[in-house]
């Protein structure tokens, strides 16, 4: 019964705060603060400076800025409009056609950015005029974009699971590898909605493209050819051993600004803004993660997160049960709370838990980043959601339906990760076993 009495007075703490408007990593402060004023001896003022000072100071977080600073210079160059020109003869004779240039192209700059809001900005302001000037269902243009943006949770260099590990103290660039192959499974999901929407809706397809012979296909595929140079630089150094996930965060902002200078789009001005972007998106999580550490902390000294680890071992859940509730637990504070706050505030319970299950914790990396995805599709806090509506000027209902199908596969993707987790364990196992790795 003390648990359940101590996490209420957290919860209506939090959500007290966080329907007054503060922000998030204040809210987390605040939550911490009565925590340990009610129900510790220590100082929470000392507390409170010592662990902000050491969850602040990590070497690792130090990939963080420069992924978001790589991100944002990626966006203020002519990246989506190459990235179309040189997708757009590939995709056109699949079924279901150019929609398919949605979902390869947030797949490919999730690889570059790590961002969900940046790669549907990115892709979405050149493929919604070209698709509705070629006559797409804007259902199917606004769904597939909303949904495939998602993925720039999951691709490394993914910001989520920067986060995660930072959190659970695990290493970054095993979480990068492990997102790899579940991220391109998910593409290959929404890619093949799109194929069955073609044969299941004849008459909304559009006019075909006209053909167009290899030679020429080979011609407009040099415009793709930047991006997957920064790609394979990116993730081949992390994963060849070269570089650590700080030290390839460095070699993308290098990249991202010498592809940005050969498209003569980095001018002082964009070079400034994109700066400032990033400071304030890094400046905006750090506060986060600090807030959520001195909660961990506070969390620790009242013995919260043991009692309800205790608590869920004596309920003999299997691991896949556990996984389900966790589903449906990360599913309902998504619709409230924006991903990296999901993941942060919730880690200091669910951590003990998942290790008291023997789950793995790159597995578990994993699955959280495809609940948070969802999280990302859902009202009345889905930030794709709201992007998608500053860019389209749809209703948010309209755009939540549009989403609805991919919001489903995702929930499919849960259960493939369930039945096949070699999907996210197998490439950071090998990468161990390779010299340096």
């Amino acid at each position: 019964m003390e648990e359940i009495y101590l996490t209420g007075i957290f919860l209506f703490v939090l959500f007290l705060l966080l329907g007054t408007g503060v922000w998030v990593g204040l809210a987390l402060l605040g939550v911490a603060l009565v925590g340990m004023e009610l129900f510790t001896s220590r100082p929470a003022g000392d507390a409170m400076i010592t662990t902000i000072w050491g969850a602040s100071s990590s070497w690792t977080l130090t990939a963080l800025p420069l992924f978001i600073w790589m991100g944002e210079i990626l966006y203020r160059t002519r990246l989506s409009e190459d990235m179309f020109r040189g997708l757009s003869p590939w995709m056109a004779r699949l079924p279901g056609g150019l929609l398919h240039s949605n979902i390869v192209g947030c797949t490919i700059f999730a690889a570059v950015s790590g961002s969900s809001a940046a790669t549907l900005t990115t892709v979405g302001k050149m493929s919604i005029p070209e698709l509705r000037k070629r006559g797409y269902p804007e259902f199917m243009t606004v769904g597939t974009l909303a949904g495939a943006a998602t993925l720039g949770l999951m691709i490394p260099p993914s910001l989520t699971l920067i986060v995660y590990g930072v959190t659970i103290n695990e290493s970054i660039t095993k979480l990068f590898m492990a997102g790899v192959i579940p991220g391109l499974v998910l593409a290959l999901l929404f890619m093949s909605y799109v194929a069955v929407w073609h044969f299941a809706r004849p008459g909304q397809r559009p006019q075909p493209e006209p053909e167009m012979s290899f030679t020429d296909k080979l011609k407009e595929s040099r415009f793709l050819i930047p991006v997957i140079l920064l790609v394979t630089l990116v993730i081949g150094s992390m994963y060849t051993g070269f570089a650590t996930a700080t030290e390839a965060a460095a070699f993308g902002v290098l990249g991202a600004l010498a592809l940005a200078a050969g498209q003569r789009s980095l001018t002082w001005s964009s070079f400034i803004e994109s700066l400032m972007g990033a400071t304030r998106t890094s400046a905006m999580i750090a506060l986060i993660l600090m807030g959520a550490a001195f909660l961990s902390l506070s969390m620790g000294f009242t013995g919260l997160p043991r009692a309800l680890a205790g608590f869920i071992a004596e309920q003999n859940l299997s691991p896949i049960a556990l996984i389900a509730a966790l589903t449906v637990f990360y599913i309902i504070i998504g619709c409230f709370l924006d991903g990296i706050s999901s993941v942060v505030l919730t880690m200091a319970v669910v951590e003990p838990m998942i290790r008291q299950a023997g789950i793995d914790v790159i597995w578990f990396g994993i699955f959280v980043v495809v609940v948070v995805e969802m999280a990302q599709i859902t009202p009345p806090i889905g930030f794709n959601l709201f992007v998608m509506q500053g860019m389209t000027g749809h209703e948010m209902n309209y755009i939540a339906k549009t989403a609805l199908p991919m919001f489903l596969l995702m929930v499919l993707m849960v259960a493939i990760l369930v039945a096949f987790p070699d999907l996210a364990t197998w490439l950071p196992e090998t990468m161990r076993s390779r010299p340096g790795g």
